[in-house]
């Protein structure tokens, strides 16, 4: 495993999420595809918080204490907070860039992580490896859905006329 290639990939994923959100009006951030689907806003929320309540702790669990049980990462309070009071683009990005630069640190200070720890998940056994893997993929997803976004807001921004000239979407 390349971990420093996996830290710089990490390093990036903020920088490429607030580019992608950079003037992109709140209405247009709060507003979903469709209702069971996720706005920008929450995509962003939602990497947050996986930074400061799955990822991070539950890697730091599997390295040092493989056998106990996983942190609870509160999806549903989570939830329920950005429901009752959509956070602002400009603190949410700063404090996940914040959380990122903690991980960042805590990782590069590991002395010598035993990768192959595993841990017993519902998905079964994860190394501590699979779960930085993981990670580093995990902020490549939403960057893919946060794409899918903004081409459906290009394409509504666009009607009457299409965007078909552009390519194979």
């Amino acid at each position: 495993m390349d971990v420093e290639a996996l830290l710089s990939e990490l390093a990036l994923g903020p920088r490429i999420v607030r580019a992608m959100l950079e003037g992109v009006p709140r209405e247009d951030l709060l507003r979903r595809p469709a209702p069971d689907a996720w706005c920008m806003l929450e995509v962003l929320c939602h990497l947050l918080h996986e930074e400061r309540h799955d990822f991070r702790p539950r890697l730091e669990a599997t390295l040092h204490r493989p056998a106990d049980p996983w942190p609870d990462s509160d999806w549903d309070g989570w939830m329920a907070a950005y429901q009752s009071a959509p956070p602002d683009l400009d603190e949410t990005w700063e404090t996940w860039e914040a959380e990122r630069q903690r991980s960042l640190a805590w990782l590069r200070s590991l002395d010598a992580p035993a990768w192959e720890t595993a841990h017993q998940t519902e998905w079964g056994a994860l190394c501590a490896g699979d779960v930085l893997a993981a990670w580093a993929a995990h902020d490549i997803l939403h960057q893919r859905q946060l794409v899918r976004l903004r081409f459906g807001r290009v394409v509504a921004l666009a009607a009457p006329y299409g965007v078909r000239y552009a390519g194979e979407w």
